[in-house]
């Protein structure tokens, strides 16, 4: 394995900005890696090295011509599937839109490419991001680069995995439950889901629009910011976007501590149903935060036992309404009915459907149908509505006990690939922990918090922050990166297995 892709995004910028390597260089290395091992991960479901290495040529000539110059000119990401690229295949995961190439990019993409950094390829995801494991991949499935007979967390487990895998040093997520940050639990990445609006939606395809937010996939802290930096702030073709100055994300992580913060941990996360070791990390993280001067406020939001069952009507009920676009008619797939001679709109609708949509999908997609149809509603998706309020209510009066707010990012670590597939329920419960910030739209982070002493793998802690208060996830996660990186004596990727690849 190359040396370069063993440096953070940072330690990337810090090398090209003296002249030590090319861009050309490090997206190289990066495809090399990638051709190595993916095989074995399947991160991505496509990789564009003639157009990465095109942009990596581009950002050094660029570098050469101009000494005022984005901090990331140069170093590389990957994009989830989910965000349009003009010219590049996006599929949602999904057969239906196989072989799709969009004629405009996504407000994210658009501001990674004027930042000069090279895309090396769209990364897999569960279809249309529904699911916790990668799983539900019309392409198959991604694997965790520490047991690759285990899932990297979903839907972004192939932005997660590709980042854990050495094979992007930064990668690009979305976080509608818990998709950026659940996966960075399982792979031992940093995972960031901004305020709800502070990153633009525009060319992001829908799954639940009031609850999907893109953020940065990195190996550490400071890596996490820099790209949240890039690609965050107001956008005017996303009615959602927030107009307002955002600080910069990069300043806080660099000026991090935690002396006097108070850190509420929330009683209704944690405790039974969390994995041992999980919850043993989890604690361990917390005596470090004391020992550096916080101070810990037990903080009770009892709605939040009410969130999963309100996040599974409301997201299926606003998938439903999203997913109604893929009808056949105007692009992706389209099947003919079998026997039928001259077929109408809409059996040529049924047909594809059938056909380009997958089991989770279908799923629920008739949920979010049932839940919104008359007679139904107000029992259902307007009952759900309310509780939502009560959980923004919980956020409110807790954050006025505690400037963030704490807990495991995920109940269990990585589980095997096929153990939960075929028992929604079972999948559905990773993201108990996660949910409530995206109901509420606050601000999340996961980083790792070392590793599960009965298995060995990867466990997680969330930081959850007021809304608009980005910045100050950043300022405590770096802080608390470093107290765990000089306790584990390096970086816990550093403890990873090194990936073989079967010829």
């Amino acid at each position: 394995m190359s040396d370069l892709v063993r440096l953070s995004a940072a330690e990337l910028a810090s090398a090209l900005a003296a002249g030590d390597v090319s861009s050309v260089e490090v997206t190289r290395a990066h495809l090399d890696r990638i051709g190595a091992v993916d095989s074995a991960v399947h991160a991505f479901l496509h990789v564009d090295p003639v157009g990465a290495l095109a942009q990596a040529a581009a950002a050094d000539a660029r570098r050469a011509d101009d000494d005022d110059f984005p901090e990331l000119l140069g170093v590389p990401v990957a994009v989830k599937d989910i965000l349009t690229t003009k010219g590049l295949p996006t599929t949602a995961g999904s057969r239906i839109l196989d072989g799709w190439a969009p004629p405009y990019d996504a407000t994210v993409v658009t501001r990674l490419r004027k930042g000069g950094q090279p895309i090396l390829g769209k990364t897999n995801m569960d279809e249309f991001a529904m699911g916790s494991s990668t799983e539900h991949s019309a392409f198959g499935p991604s694997h965790n680069p520490w047991d690759l007979d285990r899932i990297p967390g979903g839907s972004g487990g192939g932005s997660a995995a590709a980042v854990s895998a050495f094979e992007a040093p930064l990668a690009i997520g979305t976080d509608t439950g818990g998709s950026i940050r659940q996966p960075g639990a399982v792979t031992g990445t940093v995972g960031v889901k901004p305020t709800y609006g502070g990153v633009s939606r525009y060319g992001l395809i829908a799954l639940a629009s009031s609850l999907d937010q893109a953020g940065p996939v990195a190996r550490t802290v400071l890596d996490a910011a820099l790209l949240h930096d890039v690609i965050g702030g107001h956008d005017p073709l996303d009615s959602t976007s927030i107009d307002t100055q955002w600080p910069s994300m990069a300043a806080a992580a660099r000026a991090g501590d935690v002396a006097g913060l108070r850190v509420g941990v929330v009683k209704e996360l944690g405790g039974e149903g969390y994995q041992v070791g999980v919850q043993a990390r989890f604690e361990e993280t917390l005596t470090l935060l004391v020992d550096a001067g916080a101070e810990l406020v037990e903080v009770s939001c009892p709605h939040f036992e009410l969130a999963l069952a309100a996040y599974y009507l409301i997201l299926p009920s606003e998938a439903s309404s999203n997913l109604a676009k893929f009808d056949a008619m105007r692009y992706g797939m389209r099947v003919a009915p079998e026997g039928v001679a001259l077929p109408s709109a809409e059996e040529v609708m049924r047909a594809t459907r059938e056909a380009g949509f997958g089991d989770e999908v279908k799923r629920r997609i008739i949920l979010g149908t049932f839940a919104l149809s008359s007679g139904y509603y107000d029992a259902y998706y307007g009952q759900a509505q309310k509780v939502r309020t009560l959980i923004s209510r919980d956020f409110e009066a807790a954050f006025a006990q505690a400037d963030v707010l704490v807990s495991p990012t995920a109940p269990t670590t990585a589980f095997r690939i096929g153990e939960k597939v075929d028992d929604p329920l079972a999948m559905y419960l990773n993201d108990i922990a996660t949910i409530p910030a995206n109901l509420a739209g606050v601000p999340g982070m996961s980083l790792p918090s070392g590793l599960a002493r009965e298995d060995g793998l990867p466990t997680g802690f969330q930081i959850l922050a007021p809304a608009l208060q980005d910045a100050r996830l950043y300022a405590v996660g770096a802080a608390l990166e470093a107290m765990l990186v000089d306790r584990w004596g390096g970086p816990l990727l550093d403890m990873a297995p090194e990936l073989t690849v079967e010829d």
